[in-house]
């Protein structure tokens, strides 16, 4: 079940969580206060639905912790993950400024709280606030490559096609710290519906990179010593 954020904890609480992301970070303050005057926060576990294929627009949402995967299926009703998208992230926001409902499914993958901004109060935002509109285009622009790059690397060998299913993680999310580029130590079935690969094969590509030194894992925490080291193994 999910849990709204109780009233006490008051709208500067949300607009402080908020202006963490980076759509809204140096947007000028009258324009973000009034956009997220009706933000609702909603905390939910892990595997929760979060959108289904077919609903409509309503709100837009802004990951302020956790994880979720995009996900569709294909026409022998096979789960195919699209993204994975983690904390600062934005989805929803296509069919808000479209009008029509939405083209995919959206899953929890760890306990992720997200704040709900109301379709006709981000699309007011974009019309009226020219930053807005910029960095929309940045956000759309990104996948975009993101997207081409994935499509490129479709017939590569199942070494690269992980490498790149990382390095995509890590271009999203990826945490800088001394000893490398962390990400979280997602499922094996996570990464194998991104690569296209089986799980198998990504279970056994993950133990080569691990011997190989180019990744670390532990339970949580997937971490990449050297993202130019990784780059150089895609074919």
């Amino acid at each position: 079940m999910e849990d709204r954020i109780r009233p006490t904890e008051s709208q500067t609480n949300v607009n402080a969580l908020i202006r963490t992301t980076p759509f809204f970070t140096g947007l000028p303050e009258p324009a973000v206060e009034k956009a997220t005057a009706h933000v609702v926060t909603r905390s939910h576990p892990a595997n929760q639905v979060i959108l289904l294929e077919n609903d409509w627009g309503s709100s837009v949402y802004f990951i302020l912790d956790g994880w979720v995967k995009i996900r569709t299926y294909n026409l022998d009703g096979k789960e195919v993950t699209l993204n994975i998208l983690g904390k600062g992230e934005v989805f929803g926001e296509m069919a808000a400024l479209d009008e029509v409902p939405r083209s995919t499914d959206v899953i929890t993958l760890t306990p992720t709280m997200i704040a709900n901004l109301p379709a006709q109060d981000f699309v007011q935002l974009i019309y009226g606030e020219p930053m807005a509109g910029v960095r929309l285009s940045q956000l759309m622009a990104r996948r975009l490559r993101q997207v081409n790059r994935r499509l490129r690397l479709r017939e590569s060998d199942s070494m690269s096609r992980v490498a790149d299913t990382i390095l995509f993680l890590a271009d999203g999310q990826g945490k800088r710290t001394s000893e490398g580029t962390e990400i979280p130590n997602l499922p094996h079935r996570e990464l194998s519906s991104l690569s296209g690969l089986a799980r198998e094969t990504v279970t056994r590509v993950l133990t080569k990179l691990e011997k190989k030194g180019l990744i670390q894992r532990d339970q949580e925490t997937l971490r990449i010593p050297d993202i130019n080291a990784l780059e150089r193994l895609i074919i």
